[in-house]
């Protein structure tokens, strides 16, 4: 680098005005790419509560692909990140697992999910601890919209506590793809 410093000096070129600009530029094209990842291609979200444990505990860092919806629809079990429909300023977010999708029929029943009259509940292999039985409950989600539980059901305030049951399709900003901190996991 000296060499080409000295080169620069005997040629007249050099000129710190012109490093500095180049630093700039540089900064500014990082910010400016780390701009448009933040809002059109990832989401970055930190998990408050053990309201989705042991898939993401409390305090992880997650990632979600915010183009995972822009060609396609949720699917039943898909981890995502979206606007609380409770919360009329839109700025609170939060983290839970699709369990219905547009036009299904949830009753909770025992401690258990049946989707669409099933005799069978619902597999939920992703589950810490069984669901502790409480009232029976019946939902039946409109379109467009999402019904989200979280996966630590008896510590969790989800849409089975929330004054607007569902979530709508372009309130999802989301599919968490994998958590990076404390350690890096893949969410399934």
């Amino acid at each position: 680098m000296k060499r080409n410093e000295d080169t620069q000096k005997e040629q007249g070129t050099f000129s710190w005005r012109e490093e500095i600009i180049s630093w700039v530029k540089i900064i500014l094209t990082a910010a400016v790419i780390a701009f448009l990842l933040n809002n059109f291609i990832i989401a970055n979200s930190r998990v408050p509560t053990g309201s989705m444990e042991q898939t993401i505990m409390a305090k992880d860092r997650v990632i979600g692909s915010r183009l995972s919806y822009y060609f396609d629809d949720p699917q039943r079990g898909d981890v995502v990140i979206f606007h609380f429909p409770d919360d009329p300023t839109g700025k609170t977010y939060y983290v839970k697992r699709v369990i219905g999708l547009p036009g299904d029929v949830i009753d909770i029943k025992g401690g258990k999910v049946y989707l669409n009259n099933s005799d069978a509940p619902l597999e939920e292999p992703y589950l810490p601890e069984p669901m502790e039985p409480e009232p029976d409950a019946h939902f039946e989600v409109p379109e467009n919209s999402y019904f989200m539980l979280g996966d630590n059901r008896n510590f969790s305030a989800d849409a089975r506590r929330w004054k607007n049951k569902y979530v709508e399709k372009d309130k999802i900003i989301a599919k968490v793809l994998f958590r990076y901190f404390p350690s890096i996991n893949k969410i399934n």
